[in-house]
């Protein structure tokens, strides 16, 4: 099964793409999708729909997964974070994708084990789990860990649901 993971921002939004055949990963590629900052946030927006659903005709992820928005201090920010976040859970639906959505605690404990990893943390265990993976920025970095984290989640359905079928 291929996994689009998505880390949404309005500047920059990371995307990976990862394969999963049982408990194995495979890097497949990673990457970013920005928006013009001199544009309308209409506009913006509109920059990263059109980026992800090309990333997603590209790669024909079968489930997607997002990272969840956390709030900051500055409410505009959180506001425009979570505008960004809409478009990016959007533009997989639309395209008959589902799209799981995790906290960051929950990336960081699926990835590294412990919810309160560092960003490096993550970083670093993303190129552990995915051999000869060269993150291309720390953005598809956090989405590969989105994508493992999904990946994670999907096998332990599946454990589950076979055990109960039994």
């Amino acid at each position: 099964m291929r996994v689009l993971g998505l880390d949404p921002g309005l500047r920059i939004t990371g995307w990976g793409i990862v394969d999963v055949d049982g408990s194995h990963l495979r890097h497949v590629a990673d990457g970013v999708v920005t928006s013009d900052a001199k544009l309308s946030l209409a506009e913006r927006l509109a920059q990263l729909h059109e980026g992800v659903r090309a990333v997603i005709a590209q790669w024909n992820p079968e489930e997607a997964a997002v990272e969840e928005t956390f709030v900051n201090k500055n409410p505009e920010s959180t506001l425009k974070l979570g505008q960004a976040r809409g478009v990016v859970l959007l533009a997989p639906a639309l395209m008959g994708i589902k799209v799981g959505e995790y906290s960051p605690a929950s990336v960081k404990q699926a990835v590294v084990g412990t919810g309160r990893a560092q960003k490096d943390q993550v970083g670093m265990m993303v190129r552990t789990l995915l051999p000869g993976c060269l993150v291309k920025s720390p953005d598809s970095a956090d989405a590969l860990a989105v994508a493992i984290c999904h990946s994670h989640h999907l096998n332990t359905a599946r454990r589950l649901a076979r055990a109960v079928a039994r």
